[in-house]
């Protein structure tokens, strides 16, 4: 098997005792090669070598292999002893299939390991699986994330599973599971009124119980009943609003009305909106509403609001800015933590602005967007979020309905930026 190039070399070993990445930084080798295997192993375990004397526990080596994959990648080996030793196994084979069970069932996302058998003169076999990181964070079934230190592993501590998640690419971190979170943070009014809507039942009354209903019914969970842990879509969706500010603090949205045609204008009003997606959804229309007029169809003359803090007062398409406002909310990059959702109301025009990594997103993307055909962040939001039963009660249409709707109804054309880790919708009033 080729191997994966390391710089790290903090052992000092003698020619017959080369560490695993002295080993891998002398260039590509296939480890079929039984004298260099026996060099990797006389060399002992460290950050990237992990040596079994057989596969027993299925739950551990979905551990070790989470840590390899956290870390750095490396190789296990499975037949060597504690004392360094190939005693060989017995039924090599087995150890491969379960190998690829566990990485493909017991480990998220899926790993695709590289296996080798190596057999030696006097019979002995041994089982060798690399493991080469590429879509990290990974995390066992449980939900747990391990890391490699020296030739142990450890779970990952507050500060190190937050670094690990900010590397998670958009369509996986809806999926990643909050360790913080249980079943007191979901409001169980919310999470019923959804459930209801199904009619699961024939007398139409629903039983369940969260965290069952969660992680069984809507794959918004993982772990056993003792170790919950409910995902990021879970949590935005259902969860508390008090609650989701503090569990997924980058979810929050700021919208602001100001006094004139750009931001270097004076802040009339600006308000951090928190909570679950539905109340952020309401919310945030109201916020809109407090400012502009929203209609169906265009008036030739806009009503006059004494009231109003703020003239004059923007005419907007009702069904484009519902939907703008929802595709704010559910096509967020949430792993990009430094860069806020915003609504910003000026005079004449309203820009919604989204995190969303430029880099493998823009040109080609941003021009095939317009015609609806997107590259879907939190898929699995989306889908309840848009459901009837989830009570926003949105519009149809996406993007190409807000580009071609918003024109037809003022006139102007719509602009769609995508700059600086941002995506950014500009609506001008008629």
């Amino acid at each position: 098997m080729a191997r994966r190039k390391f710089r790290h070399s903090q052992r000092k070993n003698s020619p017959g005792q080369r560490s695993y990445q002295e080993y891998l930084s002398n260039g590509p080798a296939p480890i079929t090669n039984r004298t260099e295997l026996l060099r990797l192993i006389n060399g002992g375990e460290d950050t990237y070598l992990e040596l079994k004397v057989k596969l027993s526990n299925p739950e551990r080596i979905a551990q070790e292999i989470v840590a390899l994959a956290n870390t750095a990648g490396g190789t296990i080996i499975f037949g060597v002893n504690d004392q360094l030793r190939v005693e060989g196994l017995r039924d090599p084979n087995s150890v491969q299939t379960e190998l690829i069970r566990i990485c493909r069932e017991e480990i998220f996302p899926p790993i695709t390991p590289f296996i080798d058998t190596i057999a030696f003169d006097n019979g002995n076999r041994v089982v060798a699986v690399e493991i080469r990181p590429k879509h990290r964070p990974y995390r066992t079934s449980e939900g747990k994330f391990f890391l490699r230190v020296g030739a142990e592993k450890r779970e990952a501590g507050r500060e190190e599973l937050s670094d690990l998640l900010d590397e998670a690419r958009p369509l996986s971190y809806e999926n990643v599971p909050i360790p913080a979170a249980t079943d007191d943070d979901f409001d169980d009014a919310l999470l019923w009124s959804f459930a209801k809507g199904f009619e699961l039942n024939s007398n139409g009354h629903q039983s369940y119980e969260t965290k069952t209903f969660l992680k069984n019914d809507l794959l918004l969970a993982v772990g056993s009943p003792e170790n919950f842990m409910p995902t990021v879509a879970a949590v935005l969706l259902f969860g508390k609003n008090e609650r989701v500010s503090k569990l997924v603090p980058q979810s929050r949205v700021v919208a602001v009305r100001y006094a004139g045609k750009d931001d270097t204008a004076e802040v009339v009003e600006r308000v951090i909106f928190s909570g679950n997606l539905l109340t952020l959804n309401d919310r945030l229309n109201e916020f809109v509403e407090r400012y502009c007029d929203l209609r169906k169809f265009k008036s030739k003359r806009s009503p006059t609001v004494e009231d109003s803090p703020v003239n004059p007062r923007g005419n907007y398409h009702i069904y484009s800015i519902r939907e703008a406002i929802a595709n704010l909310l559910t096509h967020r990059d949430l792993a990009i933590r430094d860069i806020e959702s915003r609504v910003s109301v000026f005079d004449g025009a309203i820009e919604f602005t989204n995190p969303r990594r430029t880099n493998g997103f823009v040109p080609p993307a941003s021009k095939a967007i317009k015609f609806g055909i997107t590259q879907r962040i939190n898929p699995q939001i989306a889908s309840i979020f848009l459901r009837r039963e989830y009570g926003a009660k949105l519009p149809q249409g996406g993007l190409p309905m807000i580009l071609k709707q918003s024109q037809i109804f003022s006139g102007k054309r719509v602009e769609v930026l995508t700059r600086s880790d941002q995506f950014q919708l500009r609506i001008c009033s008629s």
